[in-house]
C-alpha cells in the first residue's frame, strides 16, 4: 500500500516543480530549456531526488542544479503551498543528460532514414 502512496507524491512533486521552474529567478536557471525527468521519493518520504536534464547538455543542467540548489529555499515553499503533506521531503538536485541523448538518438534515427531513402 504504501508504494502507491510513495508513486502519487512524486508524480505531484514533479508535475508542481515543472510549475516552479517557470518562476524561478536565477540567471542560472531561467536560460535553459530544463525538464524535470523523474522525481524519486525515499521510503521514509524524508527525502526526493530530482533528476533535471538541459536541452544544451549535461554542462547546462549542471548549471542548472546550482541555481536551484541555491534556490531552494523558495522551491520548498511553493512546493508545500501546493502540495498538503504533513512532511516535505528534502530536495536533491541531479543534473541528468537524458534530453540530450534523445535528441542525438532522434538525429541518428532521421540520417538513417535518409539514407535510406538515398538507397531506394
Amino acid at each position: 500500500m504504501a508504494g502507491y502512496k510513495i508513486d502519487r507524491v512524486s508524480e505531484s512533486i514533479l508535475r508542481e516543480l515543472t510549475a516552479i521552474l517557470r518562476t524561478i529567478k536565477d540567471p542560472r536557471v531561467t536560460p535553459y530549456m530544463l525538464s524535470v525527468v523523474r522525481v524519486e521519493v525515499s521510503n521514509d518520504m524524508a527525502y526526493a531526488t530530482v533528476y533535471i536534464s538541459a536541452m544544451e547538455g549535461l554542462i547546462a543542467a549542471e548549471n542548472a542544479v546550482k541555481g536551484l540548489v541555491s534556490a531552494q529555499g523558495y522551491i520548498r515553499r511553493e512546493l508545500g503551498r501546493a502540495l498538503k503533506l504533513r512532511q516535505l521531503p528534502e530536495l536533491r538536485f541531479v543534473a541528468d543528460d537524458s534530453m540530450e541523448y534523445s535528441i542525438n538518438i532522434a538525429k541518428k534515427l532521421s540520417e538513417i532514414e535518409r539514407n535510406s531513402k538515398k538507397d531506394e
